[in-house]
């Protein structure tokens, strides 16, 4: 945790809480539905944490 109390993410291999943000898009198979994500990827092992934001069924953009 924070000094102010709030927790703090870690990269759940290395333990870094280094992380460059970055926003993508995850669409099914056939292509009905499409996921915004918000990707977290630790700068230390690069690996990605992924964040579910909105789904739309008809999100075209």
């Amino acid at each position: 945790m924070s000094a102010s109390g709030t927790p703090t993410l870690a990269c759940p291999l290395c333990h870094s809480i280094d992380f460059q943000q970055e926003e993508g898009r995850l669409d099914s198979k056939w292509g009905l539905t499409s996921h915004k994500m918000t990707l977290l990827i630790c700068t230390n092992c690069r690996h990605i944490l992924h964040f579910y934001d909105r789904n739309s069924i008809f999100d075209f953009d």
